[in-house]
Order: structure tokens, then sequence, then C-alpha cells
């Protein structure tokens, strides 16, 4: 059973810098991809973040230039650097596990199996 555990979160002024954290445990096929999404408060969850099987990556529009997914394949972790954070970066982060996953024309995509993470808080104040 994968488990995904999420750390790394939480609060910082405006223009600040964080880095999310997600241990995976469990067997995790090597074909499927992992990425990222949040949850701000009465909106739904959306993708910010993809990462390929080929270490590849892919962002939606509302995080390029200023997130960075990365994968270390030895230590099974995810990581999603983050900076310049604004106020509407706000919210639940969730790592996920899916074998699709993936961003394309400033949007990102999921398929019906993922796996997630119990998410961690972040929170960007003015």
């Amino acid at each position: 059973q994968v488990q995904l555990v999420e750390s790394g979160g939480g609060s910082v002024q405006t223009g600040g810098s964080l880095r999310l954290s997600c241990a995976a445990s469990g067997y995790i096929d090597k074909l499927y991809r992992k990425g990222w999404f949040r949850q701000a408060p009465g909106k739904e969850r959306e993708g910010i973040a993809a990462i390929d099987t080929d270490g590849s990556a892919s962002y939606a529009d509302s995080v390029k230039g200023r997130f960075t997914i990365s994968n270390d394949n030895d230590k099974n972790v995810l990581y999603l650097e983050m900076s310049t954070l604004k106020p509407e970066d706000t919210g639940m982060y969730y790592c996920a596990v899916s074998p699709l996953l993936y961003c394309s024309g400033g949007y990102c995509y999921r398929g019906e199996e993922v796996y997630w993470g119990q998410g961690t808080q972040v929170t960007v104040s003015t």
C-alpha cells in the first residue's frame, strides 16, 4: 500500500520561500508519475506541478517560473521548491502519485487512480 507523507508547510510573508517534501513508502509502480496539487478554502483542488518518470517537469501557469518540482529516487522523496510566494498561493498542498499525471496548456491533469498524502498547509500573508 502506498503511503505519502507531506511536510515543510508553514506561514511566510509575500515574497518568501518554502520547500515541501513528500516521503513515499510502499510499492509504487515505476511507470507512475508524481505531482503536487493544492486546495484553497472554498475552491477545488488544482494540480500545479508534475514530474514524469524520465524526470521531466511540467507546471501550471499559476506557478511556472516560481515553483520547482524534483524527485529523489534514491530516497523516495518528492520536493516542491516554492519561491516568490503570493497570498493566492495559500492553501493545503498535497502530493500525488498516479499512472496519469501531467501539465499541459497551463493546467495539470490526473487520472482516476491516484494516491494522496494528507496535505501540508501553506499560508502566505501580506
